[in-house]
């Protein structure tokens, strides 16, 4: 009876963990909506992060590019890596 308590515990989990992945790359949608927040945030950064506001800005034009293409999925890469440079994820 234990062993398959522990079974069903484990199998439960290995569910469990590809949802909460999955709801964390929902959260950056590609609109302009969400650009525009993500570009004030990049502004915003002051000169002490001069490196990473410049990676951030490069990963947002690829990001705008993307959505202009259509392409949502490598737009959703780059605003993700935007998100990155500037320690919102």
């Amino acid at each position: 009876m234990l062993k398959i308590t522990i079974a069903a515990a484990c199998l439960a989990s290995a569910f469990t963990i590809p949802v909460y992945a999955q709801d964390a790359m929902k959260s950056t949608k590609c609109d302009n909506a969400s650009m525009m927040k993500m570009q004030a945030d990049v502004d915003a950064m002051t000169g002490s992060m001069k490196d990473k506001k410049e990676m951030a800005s490069k990963e947002m034009m690829m990001a705008k590019d993307a959505m202009k293409a259509n392409k949502m999925d490598d737009c959703k890469m780059h605003m993700d890596n935007a998100m990155k440079s500037i320690g919102k994820m």
